[in-house]
């Protein structure tokens, strides 16, 4: 049994709890004003922002695959990264190429699905709970930045081309997660199924939030900034990403006791 403990793959990303809930919501509205800080209010333009943003990103997340286990440290600045590099490629694609945002959202939707589909064609799985292997991890990331830079389409969708206002469009994919939430608990929806629309529906929300938030009063906001509210998301996702880092330190077995 010891032996065999030993040689047991370890999952690489974290278990879905109310913390990684809670800190993906704040990461994802990030995502939305960190993108907006860099390109507006720095002046670093959409393709210079987009540049360094995906520079960086790419070495987050060749550390992030050298890691062998769920480090929550370099787990999560690779999500707050592709959180950012999500919304840049949204609007690099809307702004600077003129493709309107109904195409982003259906191309987004095509690129997640055909992405799942390949996923499951060699994994046999979509578990989060599995991604032992690179190729796995692989899959899992290109998923997410799909679902970061379609979320930033849909919701820029519904609130600006569609006329809702960001405070509308929020609460309206807040009900879609709770309609998701019940129909997993309540319905027997199959939680694989369950996570995946959650994750995808939780990044239009959190950019509608964080334009709600940063967003001047005359354009539907409630003006605080991107720079305010980015600070204060990435203060709170310091603080948590602290604090699972020391749980899982203290919750992991010393020598003494294995």
């Amino acid at each position: 049994m010891k032996a065999l403990a030993q040689t047991a793959p370890i999952n690489r990303v974290p278990e879905v709890t109310i913390d990684f809930w809670l800190i993906k919501l704040m990461a994802v509205t990030m995502g939305e004003t960190a993108a907006d800080y860099l390109a507006v209010n720095l002046g670093l333009g959409l393709t210079v922002t987009s540049v360094i943003m995906t520079a960086v990103l790419v070495a987050v997340v060749a550390i992030q695959f050298a890691q062998r286990r769920y480090v929550p440290a370099s787990y999560w600045a690779a999500v707050v990264l592709i959180s950012v590099v999500g919304t840049l490629i949204t609007d690099n694609l809307v702004d600077n190429f003129g493709v309107p945002l109904e195409a982003t959202t259906i191309g987004f939707s095509i690129a997640l699905a055909v992405t799942f589909a390949v996923w499951f064609a060699f994994e046999r799985t979509l578990s989060i709970h599995t991604i032992y292997t690179t190729r796995r991890e692989a899959f899992y990331w290109l998923a997410i930045l799909f679902t970061f830079a379609l979320g930033t389409a849909a919701g820029d969708l519904i609130a600006e081309t569609f006329d809702f206002g960001y405070l509308t469009t929020a609460l309206l994919f807040m009900v879609v997660i709770c309609v998701i939430a019940a129909a997993y608990a309540l319905a027997g929806l199959n939680s694989i199924v369950a996570f995946w629309l959650a994750y995808i529906f939780t990044r239009p929300l959190g950019a509608s939030l964080g334009d709600l938030l940063s967003q001047p009063l005359e354009y539907g906001g409630l003006g605080f900034g991107t720079t305010y509210t980015s600070l204060l998301f990435l203060g709170l996702i310091v603080a948590i990403v602290i604090y699972m880092t020391l749980s899982q330190s203290s919750s992991e077995p010393t020598e003494a006791t294995r």
